[in-house]
């Protein structure tokens, strides 16, 4: 593609029912240039027909051009593109959900790169291809693919624990967090909750809908992209209700060996799942898996199973479920939304830099801890701190707890009695002699 080309390429990615297409369709309603808007639906060869009578009701001036075509291939659909496209003025080219035309079509790929390289750039087009599948359209633009340096990358993400807290309007820091674990700053979920409102009054009147966002946004999203023939569901439905080994989940789920493995994989490749391991000097393979995303996390453990409840009006039963295990389940949700944080903090004060920030654990968990701030993962040459989280409601970080963590720190490989200490406490800290302690407010700090 020559560097003269007016042509440009935006590849837009981001989970499902994050906003990617509203957000388009935003951008695109305050244009005035002429567009087309495409979504593909895997519907395999009828996706020609499709794109042809889009294109046919586009507002691009040769849109007659598809009127009443069968298209032979894509390679016959973007020439004819090309052709409707104008030569004086900018146009807009959008084709949602495009990792859709390129299942087990890779030769779909290269036709797109053929043709923006040999026409469709030529021309002052912007051609925005979206997608949800984050791996697909992550490799996109990876060395050795096809379209490889094609386009520019935007990432739409979910609201972060300070967007979730101002669109809920949350009274306090500590809250804010609690939003963004059972919202996991979807925008739809976000929408759904008053401003002002508590958790609890969210939820309730939440789960006494079976049509609202928080009930039905994970089910869509999981019925798009976990693959039933690998058996995924079944897998993500053990990791979702606690189950975190491999032995584990084989158990809760009914599958063993490779069939285990690839289903694992399919959902750590789609970005669903995380594999985790402890973090130390000394190389482990106590591998624990848990769910990206914390309302997908919440849904699987809360609502799915409950459905039947709340389909019959029940959802006040839910909602006394939740409260009963509320502590425990937040307790251990918030632990990787507080390492993004350190992550991102970095340097703290009194804490050396660690470029690696992690959590310790043994096949019998004893030691447990829940911060490791390393020089690298997975496995670090040096341990620069180590801390604990303590997301209690009322209770504080006592001198107990400190003492309790200076000695199970002790005993991680890489780690001292002179290893600095972090402190992460929901509700203060009445402790002395740690390196560094973060509340709410400080973590939140973080995305600010």
């Amino acid at each position: 593609m020559g560097t003269a080309a007016p042509g440009r390429c935006l590849l837009v990615r981001g989970r499902r029912r994050v906003g990617k297409s509203r957000l388009i369709e935003a951008f695109v309603g305050t244009q005035t240039a002429p567009t087309l808007f495409f979504t593909a639906s895997r519907q395999g060869d009828a996706e020609l027909g499709h794109f042809a009578g889009e294109a046919a009701r586009s507002t691009l001036p040769g849109a007659t051009l598809f009127e009443g075509l069968a298209l032979a291939d894509w390679d016959a659909a973007l020439r004819l593109l090309h052709a409707a496209l104008p030569d004086d003025r900018v146009s807009i080219v959008v084709i949602d959900e495009f990792p859709y035309l390129l299942e087990g079509r890779r030769d779909v790929e290269a036709t797109f790169q053929k043709q923006w390289d040999r026409l469709l750039s030529r021309k002052p087009v912007l051609l925005l291809l979206i997608g949800s599948d984050l791996a697909v359209m992550e490799a996109l633009n990876t060395h050795g693919r096809a379209f490889y340096q094609r386009g520019s990358e935007f990432v739409v993400r979910p609201l972060s624990p300070v967007e979730t807290g101002a669109i809920v309007d949350s009274p306090s820091a500590a809250d804010a967090f609690d939003a963004y674990l059972v919202s996991g700053g979807m925008p739809l979920v976000c929408r759904d909750w008053p401003r002002g409102a508590s958790l609890w009054e969210f939820l309730s009147q939440s789960l006494s809908d079976e049509t609202s966002a928080l009930v039905v946004s994970a089910h869509r999203t999981l019925s798009a992209e976990v693959p039933e023939q690998y058996s995924a569901g079944a897998v993500l439905r053990a990791i979702g209700n606690g189950e975190r080994t491999f032995a584990n989940i084989a158990r809760a789920s009914g599958l063993a060996g490779s069939s285990l493995s690839v289903a694992l994989e399919t959902l750590i490749q789609k970005r669903i799942v995380a594999k985790d391991v402890p973090l130390s000097t000394k190389p482990s393979r106590e591998s624990r898996y848990r769910i990206r995303d914390p309302y997908l996390r919440f849904w699987l453990t809360f609502v799915e199973g409950s459905m039947p409840e709340i389909e019959r009006g029940r959802g006040d039963r839910v909602v006394d479920r939740i409260r009963a295990s509320w502590s425990s389940w937040r307790g251990a949700a918030v632990e990787p939304v507080v390492r993004e944080a350190i992550r991102r903090l970095a340097p703290l004060d009194g804490l050396p830099q660690a470029d690696a920030v992690g959590g310790y654990w043994t096949r019998s968990n004893d030691p447990e801890v829940d911060i490791i701030g390393g020089d690298r993962e997975p496995v670090a040459r040096v341990i620069h701190f180590a801390g604990s989280v303590k997301w209690r409601d009322e209770a504080a970080f006592e001198q107990t707890d400190l003492h309790r963590l200076a000695a199970l720190v002790a005993r991680v490989p890489g780690a001292s009695p002179e290893t600095p200490l972090l402190v992460v406490s929901r509700s203060g800290v009445r402790a002395r002699g740690m390196a560094c302690a973060l509340g709410p407010e400080e973590l939140l700090e973080a995305w600010r």
